[in-house]
């Protein structure tokens, strides 16, 4: 036995030792046996993990485009079971519920369908976010890689969107996959705006609705015009007036008062409307309150506001070592004022036609000014200072009775802000009714608990706020239509409409 363990003792000390005088080389992942992969024409691409209304929007969007592209289902606790299942331990929230989430469709397509192994690795391509950063998110590729050669689909191709480079993706690749043109990018984003527009309609509605499912129904009315707007290459703009029409005619009571809930923190987390934060939206107005989600726009503003930070620190370098003028740096420059341009003319043209009026684009410069006393601009983890400034917002502009930062258990950037930097924020703003909260696939039950119990309080301040208020004899009946947005210095909706009359 020892002289054994010995013998491999040697051996494994020899193996130390076989790089010294050879040539180094990049180490590259590769499939063991070369896979004949299907031409472009018959390539379908996957991808999901937007809101729900969003990934639909998206798909009808890219086919409009002859890109064969598909939307995954919402991930649920199965697929969370199967990130686990076929990944490494130790991973974050959204790692195992999108893995999981590919890994269990293929399998759907393999095992109900009928489509060999072989045949889903040479012609599906599954489409992720990359970028680099100081938790898990850059190691999401190689998640999906060890998953999918575990489970029986080793060889399928992962291209990553990388959230960093905007409109530059692909350029080092002589023949990328999908050609990433401005038109692609336009119908991309347009789609999320849209998406966008929808969603925050729908979270000041549902609360409010008279018959139950009702806002449901409606939105998907719209989904659906929508989609085959796309399709069809219709105006965009009448479309959502259209939409307007649709929405008009649901009957909503709007004088409950009900506390507002601003949802923010770890993108994913957030923003994923499912098991992956146990249906925390769905939830908060079972209990009878309105939510504030995050619109995905908030983060692309920030993503262009961190590009044009980052060009000034450039700039601001190069001037003191040489008088030469760059002029890539004024190209980007003025490709990142263009790209701000639209992203705002769309919104405000869509937002307008359907009706949404008291919801403006956040000012990115505006945020940087509450946050930067407590968290350092240049830092770009996770959601850079975007969670202390809405916090900080919130509270000085009274948007909402409670805010929950929601995160994956052990997410380091949002952990350090939301359980660190936060803690100061609430010290210093001792009004402010602020919950950070992990998910971690598992613990639904402590997770709506400690909601509720935040939840309590919220509601007493929505009620105070509402029964402060002399309510009028005469009720006009416009306050109950959606369209009728006014602001002023309340929080809740049912105050905020009382008080404007």
């Amino acid at each position: 036995m020892n002289a054994a363990c010995n013998n491999i003792r040697s051996q494994e000390s020899g193996n130390n030792l076989e790089f010294i005088h050879k040539d180094l080389s990049q180490w590259r992942e590769a499939p063991p046996e070369k896979i004949a992969y299907a031409p472009k024409e018959e390539t379908i691409f996957l991808s999901g993990g937007l809101t729900l209304l969003q990934d639909r929007l998206i798909e009808s969007a890219l086919n409009s485009l002859g890109i064969n592209y598909l939307s995954l289902p919402n991930p649920d606790f199965t697929s969370f079971q199967t990130g686990k299942a076929f990944g490494n331990r130790g991973q974050c929230n959204p790692t195992y519920f999108t893995v999981g989430n590919l890994v269990k469709y293929l399998q759907k397509l393999r095992d109900e369908q009928g489509i060999s192994a072989e045949e889903i690795v040479r012609k599906y391509v599954y489409i992720t976010a990359g970028g680099c950063g100081p938790c898990r998110f850059g190691m999401y590729i190689t998640e999906y890689k060890k998953a999918l050669r575990d489970a029986g689909f080793e060889g399928l191709r992962i291209t990553a969107f990388e959230h960093n480079k905007g409109i530059y993706q692909g350029e080092e690749i002589a023949d990328p996959l999908i050609e990433y043109t401005p038109t692609f990018f336009i119908t991309l984003i347009k789609a999320v705006i849209i998406g966008d527009i929808i969603n925050i309609l729908g979270y000041k509605m549902r609360p409010y609705e008279v018959e139950a499912g009702s806002v449901d129904h409606a939105i998907e009315a719209c989904r659906k015009l929508v989609a085959d707007a796309f399709l069809q290459k219709k105006s965009l703009i009448k479309t959502m007036w259209q939409c307007r029409t649709i929405l008009e005619k649901v009957k909503l009571n709007r004088l409950q008062p009900k506390p507002k809930v601003m949802v923010m923190g770890e993108f994913w987390a957030s923003m994923t409307e499912g098991d992956g934060n146990y249906n925390l939206h769905r939830f908060l107005e079972a209990e009878g309150a309105e939510c504030i989600p995050q619109p995905i726009i908030n983060r692309l503003m920030l993503s262009l506001w961190e590009a044009e930070q980052k060009l000034h620190h450039n700039e601001t370098l190069e001037s003191e070592t040489t008088k030469t003028v760059d002029f890539s740096n004024v190209k980007t420059r003025v490709m990142l004022k263009a790209a701000k341009a639209a992203v705002k003319l769309y919104f405000t043209l869509y937002a307008k036609a359907i009706g949404l009026h008291d919801y403006h684009i956040p000012d990115i410069d505006h945020l940087a000014k509450y946050s930067k006393e407590y968290y350092t601009l240049e830092c770009e983890a996770g959601e850079g200072h975007l969670e202390v400034a809405h916090l900080v917002e919130s509270v000085k502009e009274n948007l909402a009775h409670l805010v929950i930062s929601v995160k994956p258990f052990g997410c380091m950037p949002s952990s350090s802000v939301s359980d660190g930097i936060q803690s100061l924020v609430t010290a210093r703003h001792p009004d402010a009714n602020f919950l950070a909260i992990e998910t971690s696939g598992e613990g639904a039950a402590n997770f709506h608990s400690r909601v509720q119990m935040a939840l309590f309080k919220a509601k007493q301040a929505a009620k105070e706020e509402y029964e402060a208020l002399t309510i009028p004899a005469h009720i006009p009946e416009k306050v109950h239509n959606y369209l009728y947005q006014p602001t002023n210095a309340k929080a809740g909706t049912a105050a905020r409409l009382i008080a404007s009359l």
